[in-house]
């Protein structure tokens, strides 16, 4: 049977079970944060291993997409798709048996190479299988996932965490993993989506800009302990930054670089990735802090904690949907600027946190004005960056976006965590002190992105083709 038949006959069935695979990924990015103090009791982790628990997926699913996405046009996506669902399937049943720390950590980093294998495969299946009008349905489908994932996760997160316990966060994703695995060989039987001609596959690249990503934010995390004139502070910033000058020389000389230098030069890209960056490390960094201060300072239980949460995932994607429309009509740069100084204020509101006040009058109207901001922000991030630049880099220019999407997190994770140190360390008082640090940190971060915004990100309205109304992977 050929890919056309196959289209034909159960095109919108390939994309459930693909929007089903990448709701997996999307969930496990934001389901972990409502578990996180309850993995930390039971597991006895430290503020560093809490932080890589959260970190090490995002890292290896951003450091390693592009690369994911070389393979799925070397090897074809399906096969990609098919070793990437048994290895996030595998890792998750690994994740949910820890009983340790160090086994976690190593779970949720097969977890990302396996989301890193299967998101541009399953995206290229995508783009193989459905034409015309039909393919731009179906890429608001994949799109609308993103806010939906990330909305159901922490609603997820809450309720299994409370009910079974926190290993189920892991367990639930096995049998959708096999439901998957078991029903992509019927509805593609042998078409090979997405292979296209055999090219070399920048494995060397891939592997240095995650190590250096890996090493700058191992370098971030000791800071709030150690110090940042401590030897484990220095000298793995350093070498992030050779392990990043490397990565230049690297793609300056393989024959099919993961990432070209032109296109990371064009200041279109560098918006896209400048605004992404921020925009989903405020985000995470705000969920990081906000998660252990309900659950640790206020002893709220993890239910509780998703179901305040959930607004919040919610106003993310309304956000996105009425950046969508605006772009459209006033253009990307006054959506950029006019949504960080909303994430600003919204992050600012955050710090009249107290133990002796409610979260409900306190934290919950700053968050839900941030995450207001900070939708239209990934809808920028990706619209200006694909309306301005040459169409032959629209897929490294995407696969570099989504990158720093992850990337973001990661960093944005760490960065809060060394700054809220103080009360995060194990036997600290139920002190609020260091996280209105983090979040008086992440609201001056936002007020001097809305600043940069407004001379670095493209001005003009795209054209309409290119207004969307999410993100995707």
């Amino acid at each position: 049977m050929d890919l056309d038949t196959t289209t034909r006959r159960g095109g919108w069935g390939v994309l459930v079970l693909l929007c089903l695979a990448q709701f997996m990924l999307i969930v496990d990015i934001t389901v972990v944060q409502v578990a996180l103090p309850t993995i930390g009791t039971d597991l006895a982790l430290d503020r560093e291993s809490l932080t890589w628990v959260v970190t090490t997926y995002t890292l290896c699913f951003g450091g390693l997409m592009v690369l994911g996405g070389r393979l799925a046009d070397a090897a074809g996506a399906r096969r990609t798709l098919l070793a990437g669902l048994v290895l996030f399937t595998a890792a998750s049943l690994i994740c949910g048996l820890a009983g340790s720390g160090a086994m976690l950590i190593a779970g949720r980093a097969l977890q990302g190479v396996g989301a890193a294998l299967l998101s541009p495969a399953a995206l290229a299946v995508i783009t193989t299988t459905f034409h015309g009008e039909r393919r731009g349905r179906a890429l608001g489908v994949w799109a609308a996932i993103g806010g939906t994932g990330a909305a159901l996760g922490v609603l997820v997160g809450g309720l299994l965490t409370e009910g079974p316990g926190w290993t189920w966060v892991f367990f639930v994703n096995v049998p959708i993993g096999l439901l998957v695995l078991a029903a992509v060989p019927v509805v593609l039987p042998g078409a090979e989506a997405g292979a296209g001609p055999r090219e070399r596959v920048d494995v060397p690249g891939a592997l240095v800009v995650t190590l250096a990503t890996a090493l700058l934010i191992y370098g971030l995390v000791t800071a709030g302990d150690a110090g940042w004139t401590a030897a484990g502070t220095a000298l793995p910033l350093a070498g992030a930054v050779l392990l990043y000058a490397l990565f230049v020389v690297v793609e300056r000389s393989v024959r099919s670089p993961l990432m070209r230098a032109e296109t990371l030069a064009r200041r279109p890209v560098i918006s896209g990735m400048f605004v992404m960056l921020i925009a989903t490390g405020l985000m995470l960094g705000l969920f990081f802090l906000s998660s252990l201060y309900l659950q640790h300072v206020l002893g709220f239980g993890a239910l509780e904690t998703g179901l305040l949460f959930l607004p919040v995932a919610v106003a993310i994607t309304i956000g996105a949907q009425l950046g969508g429309h605006l772009i459209g009509k006033v253009g990307g740069r006054p959506v950029a600027v006019a949504s960080f100084v909303l994430t600003a204020a919204g992050a600012a509101l955050m710090t009249r946190i107290s133990p002796d006040a409610g979260a409900y009058t306190t934290l919950l109207p700053g968050f839900v004005l941030a995450a207001l901001g900070i939708g239209p922000a990934f809808v920028t991030a990706t619209t200006t960056t694909m309306a301005n630049i040459p169409p032959g880099e629209n897929g490294v220019a995407s696969g570099v976006i989504s990158t720093f999407h992850e990337l973001g997190g990661s960093i944005g994770v760490a960065v809060v965590s060394t700054v809220a140190a103080a009360s995060l360390a194990p036997g600290a008082t139920a002190d609020a002190g260091g996280f209105v640090a983090g979040f008086t940190l992440c609201a001056v971060v936002a007020g001097v992105t809305a600043v940069v915004a407004l001379g670095l990100v493209p001005p003009g309205r795209p054209a309409a083709a290119f207004v969307g109304h999410g993100h995707g992977h």
